[in-house]
């Protein structure tokens, strides 16, 4: 099923979700806001909501990977190892995700929500983890989460990731609400760049010493499960980049 076709059978019910849950053959567990220039409207009870409220579309959760660990980490900026204070190299990223429940009427902030946000360095190395390359256990860097404000909206400073193999350039979160809430609800995905992009990056320093990478977007295997939906939009930060992702939770 190509985008347009996706976006064209989105309806918010209950009983249309689950056929369109059959047709995929695989869960659908969120729903990413896209801008207001989308040509797909959101069902609203009133003018004033819908020139406020974002259109939505349904992405589906992507695997979290070998790698999460539950640092419990409270903080904004995750480049540093906070054992030693040491900042982990590299191309500045300003991460800036907002998070929403989806509704009848639209996309409605989810306050409280804990985001967790993890990924590689610049020569792909992970923190606190034992690999076949590399071990860092007791290295915190590139890890850390934030509790979602009232708008629905965390932010993270880190550094552009770099790849390693298998895998095209990509980073790692999950959303979860208050573990005594009744409506607990967990969700983990993935987000990438656009590969033109990640080619410009990964010619500077630290990023050039790894050597080319082996793997872009469309070949990557878990990309290839409606990844296109999980691109981030970069503009130019200083002398870095910075992207809002918007993610709508369907609890129920």
């Amino acid at each position: 099923m190509n985008n347009k076709n996706r976006q064209l059978n989105l309806i918010f019910s209950r009983r249309d979700v689950l056929a369109l849950l059959r047709a995929a053959g695989t869960a659908i567990l969120v729903v990413g806001c896209i801008p207001r220039k989308s040509s797909l409207a959101v069902p609203s009870s009133s003018a004033s909501n819908s020139a406020t409220l974002p259109a939505c579309v349904v992405s589906l959760e992507q695997t979290e990977g070998p790698y999460f660990v539950d640092e419990k980490l409270n903080r904004s900026d995750i480049r540093s190892n906070p054992a030693d204070g040491s900042v982990k190299d590299g191309v500045p990223l300003l991460l800036t995700l907002q998070v929403s429940q989806i509704g009848t009427t639209g996309c409605t902030p989810v306050a409280g929500a804990i985001v967790d946000v993890w990924h590689c360095d610049a020569l792909g190395v992970y923190s606190d983890v034992t690999d076949q390359s590399f071990s860092t256990v007791g290295q915190k860097f590139l890890r850390g989460y934030q509790v979602s404000n009232v708008n629905g909206t965390v932010q993270f400073t880190t550094i552009y990731p770099g790849w390693y193999q298998g895998r095209t350039v990509h980073i790692h979160f999950k959303v979860r609400t208050d573990a005594t809430s009744k409506q607990r609800y967990e969700f983990t995905s993935q987000l990438y760049f656009d590969d033109s992009i990640t080619d410009r990056v990964h010619t500077q320093t630290p990023y050039a010493s790894k050597g080319q990478r082996t793997l872009k977007n469309a070949e990557d295997g878990i990309f290839q499960g409606d990844g296109e939906q999980m691109v981030l939009k970069l503009t130019k930060n200083g002398q870095g980049y910075a992207a809002t992702f918007n993610v709508g939770l369907r609890i129920t």
